[in-house]
């Protein structure tokens, strides 16, 4: 090494198989939301425990209607995040990142439309106060079409 001399003689390359390799995924051909209904909008909304607010360790959740999430990975940005009211402006305050929140997708029992759930284990850093929950992703109507992107949030909901 010292000399400038490779460790290990340089042989030949494996040959590149990616073209002859098998695929799980199915191919990407567009997606629309259920008739009358629009990305983002809400299939199953947060409900509230009995006692009025979550606590400390309580998982409040919602499901969304979606799109496929290999459209877009959002590496720049979250597919889901949990805001919370202060003043008149909603902070974000985790998102994706944070191993308290939990983004699921999968495609109904029709495998026509696709649905995420997030999920949202209340840490105990948690501030009290009024939060939601957000949900961010991009659709296509085709596959050459260009990315539509859209929101939908859960209702409000307290953590004491």
């Amino acid at each position: 090494m010292a000399t400038g001399d490779p460790i290990v003689q340089i042989g030949l390359f494996p040959p590149n198989l990616s073209s002859v390799l098998w695929s799980f995924l199915s191919n990407l051909t567009g997606d629309s939301p259920p008739p009358g209904k629009h990305f983002g909008d809400i299939k199953q909304d947060i409900t509230p425990p009995k006692r009025g607010s979550f606590r400390k360790g309580d998982r409040p959740s919602a499901t969304f209607w979606t799109a496929n999430p290999r459209y877009d990975l959002l590496t720049e940005g979250t597919f889901a995040s949990v805001e919370m009211l202060q003043g008149k402006a909603w902070v974000p305050t985790y998102d994706d990142d944070d191993f308290c929140l939990y983004f699921k997708w999968k495609q109904d029992n029709s495998y026509i439309y696709s649905l995420a759930t997030i999920e949202w284990e209340v840490p105990e850093e948690a501030s009290p106060g009024t939060y939601r929950l957000r949900h961010f992703g991009s659709s296509k109507k085709t596959e050459e079409s260009p990315n539509q992107y859209f929101t939908g949030a859960s209702s409000a909901f307290t953590v004491s």
